[in-house]
């Protein structure tokens, strides 16, 4: 055995005077989807529903003479580091920035107790982190990265060894999410050591592909614009540490995943299986659609990292999903201005298209009425007859699901 793989051995063990593993379970749902057996390694439920604890726990255990830890976090490692600053009596000071929502800072406290304090700072996280930073060098404390820190790869990398031990043999794929690269480069640092034969898929978001970025770069590269809807794995820049262990990554085994597509997984694994997962815990599962032709007949483990998800953000992820799968869409109507054209247009709608939107942009056109029209409906191919009847009516319309620009300024 390797000095890491001996490392992460002895790391597990003292995981397990703090929390029991997490459950690595046989989805059948997934199983005949798929003709695969598939497996989840369920990081969801540890007692933070997140594998971040595991890196807080391993980086500070590490550091017992010091008293004070700090980070900047708005999401699973500020619970994590909280958690674990109760567990040891260790004061904690937690930097997140102020557009946090307000249950991720209550249940930060509430892990923290007395032990934590959360400190609001920035509208942008680069602030919230170099607060953070020059705090804790004026206080003497101890900085806890969520990812670029070797302690916390070491400790990330007990949701790997746990896998192996549980399942008793190595997979033929091993699937997680890569947000800074601390879960997956310990799996990939492990695996050459303990399973090189497993084929291992990174998977980002695709509004965050700082892995492929940092891979077609030779280096770690900040890309332009993250889209922050996938939170827990939406990173400008994959660290400096955990590239060093990625840089030889085979690029066809990274895989960016659209945003609404996530959706769909979401509200699959809610609905069906009743599993909770946000949107980063849920990366992995959705990939499968990406890989199905090769693991066909095959062992697949999958990492759902995170269940932390805001069941106020419910409604869009369920408009997301149907946006993707093409039964919602929006368009811009433009309508007679006479009467009975809405009763003609009304008559116009399908047996199972469903007005979600109607809003009059223009009130004072004489001619025509400009309308923002959303519709639901059963079945992506009803919008085409829908179409071509409208037109035939005279109402023209266009189709701006898919206009991002427009979407945002009057959806």
């Amino acid at each position: 055995m390797t000095d890491f793989s001996k490392q992460t051995a002895l790391a597990t063990k003292r995981m397990r005077e703090f929390f029991s593993p997490t459950p690595l379970q046989r989805n059948d749902h997934l199983s005949a989807i798929y003709d695969a057996d598939i497996w989840l390694k369920r990081e969801d439920l540890s007692p933070v529903r997140s594998y971040k604890l595991r890196g807080a726990y391993n980086a500070m255990s590490k550091q017992t003479d010091k008293q004070v830890f700090v980070c900047a976090s708005a999401g699973n490692h500020a619970q994590g580091v909280a958690f674990v600053c109760r567990h040891m009596k260790k004061n904690g000071v937690i930097f997140m920035p102020v557009t946090t929502p307000q249950q991720k800072i209550n249940k930060t406290k509430l892990f923290g107790g007395e032990w934590v304090e959360v400190r609001l700072v920035g509208d942008y996280f680069d602030d919230t982190l170099s607060a953070s930073k020059s705090h804790c060098k004026k206080v003497g404390g101890h900085f806890l990265s969520p990812f670029d820190d070797l302690d916390v790869i070491e400790g990330q990398a007990t949701v790997t060894h746990e896998m192996l031990e549980q399942l008793g043999e190595a997979p033929d794929f091993y699937v997680l999410p890569v947000g800074g690269g601390g879960l997956s480069s310990s799996a990939q640092r492990l695996l050459l050591e303990r399973a090189p034969e497993t084929e291992i898929y990174f998977v980002e978001p695709s509004g965050g592909k700082s892995l492929a970025a940092a891979l077609k770069a030779g280096k770690p590269t900040k890309i332009e614009s993250v889209d922050t809807f996938v939170d827990g794995a939406a990173v400008a820049k994959i660290g400096d540490y955990t590239f060093q262990f990625l840089k030889e990554v085979n690029e066809d085994h990274v895989l960016a995943i659209p945003e609404d597509r996530i959706c769909t997984t979401i509200l699959e694994m809610l609905n069906i299986e009743g599993i909770v997962l946000e949107p980063a815990g849920a990366l992995a599962l959705d990939a499968l659609k990406d890989i199905s032709a090769k693991i066909k007949g095959k062992k697949v483990v999958c990492v759902s990292s995170g269940g932390n998800f805001d069941f106020e953000r419910l409604p869009e992820v369920k408009e997301r999903a149907q946006r993707f799968i093409g039964v919602k869409k929006y368009f811009i109507l433009r309508m007679p201005q006479r009467p009975g054209a809405l009763k003609e247009f009304l008559s116009l709608l399908g047996p199972d298209d469903d007005i979600s939107r109607f809003e009059y942009l223009k009130k004072s056109a004489r001619n025509f009425g400009t309308v923002l029209l959303g519709i639901e409906t059963s079945s992506p191919e009803n919008f085409n007859s829908l179409s071509a009847r409208l037109e035939k009516a005279g109402m023209s319309i266009r189709d701006i699901t898919d206009d991002e620009t427009m979407v945002d300024l009057i959806i």
